[in-house]
């Protein structure tokens, strides 16, 4: 079994693949002061309760990181409890196959990367990936696989934290799709800007990047991820395809490339 292991800024997502897919799951809070030996202890524990792996080995290991901090625990985490392991952790050197064509390709984070080696396997080029995570990231693959760029957009949670703390009466409410844009109390209110405005936005920056990215936007195919991705694809219309394990893959594909 592999273990795929996305960190992210606010959310961490675990997978195990047999083969090429993914049969177990699991997303945590992100702890940046979690040491080596507490991940070791939530992972064993993941996986030791589900019914699905009761006899199952890890055999190999890909992770992506964008906190430094936890990515440095996640590598002594590897060292010491799966030192027998074959382990990748996507980083300079490691080989993605995917031509980041940037002003300084080191400042893309590597869950970009991965994102964009998994559109091209999983839809072909030309793609926009957006990834519904901490913060809305847009990532442009051209047709020949290449990384060409993307936008980053502050994340839906961070706008309704934002609200509730500078808004003395905008409390956090439950992210739901209300019942009519034009809202007639205040929860609904809050409800309508945040769902119905990221979906405007989704569509409006797709638009622009696809008149950028292709002689023809219609041949551009707009892949959504992240965990927070389901509540704005019935409103958006631009996204072509939702695939919520776009990361685990990429990092698969990248374990494949980089072991014998």
């Amino acid at each position: 079994m592999l273990l795929t292991i996305d960190v992210g800024n606010t959310q961490t997502v675990l997978g195990l693949f047999e083969g090429d897919e993914v049969i177990e799951h699991w997303r945590i809070n992100t702890d940046p002061r979690r040491t080596a030996d507490e991940i070791a202890v939530v992972l064993q524990g993941l996986v030791q309760q589900s019914p699905l792996l009761a006899e199952t080995d890890i055999s190999g290991i890909a992770l992506c990181s964008t906190v430094p901090s936890v990515l440095h625990e996640m590598r002594e985490m590897c060292r010491r409890y799966y030192g027998d392991v074959s382990a990748v952790i996507v980083e300079p050197g490691v080989k993605t196959g995917v031509p980041v064509r940037m002003d300084n390709p080191k400042e893309v984070g590597a869950d970009r990367i991965v994102n964009a080696l998994a559109a091209v396997h999983t839809h072909g080029g030309p793609a926009i990936v957006v990834d519904f995570g901490t913060a809305t990231t847009f990532d442009a693959v051209s047709a020949k696989g290449e990384y060409v760029g993307g936008a980053i957009a502050p994340g839906i949670e961070i706008s309704i934290d934002a609200l509730s703390s500078r808004g003395a009466q905008l409390h956090k409410i439950e992210l739901v799709r209300p019942r009519n844009v034009i809202a007639k109390n205040t929860v609904e209110a809050l409800q309508s800007g945040i769902i119905f405005g990221f979906a405007g936005q989704v569509d409006g920056i797709v638009e622009r990047m696809s008149e950028e990215l292709a002689e023809d936007p219609e041949k551009v195919t707009v892949i959504a991820t992240g965990g927070l991705a389901p509540l704005v694809l019935e409103e958006s219309r631009s996204i072509d395809e939702f695939e919520p394990w776009l990361t685990l893959i990429g990092l698969r594909l990248i374990y494949e490339r980089n072991t014998p």
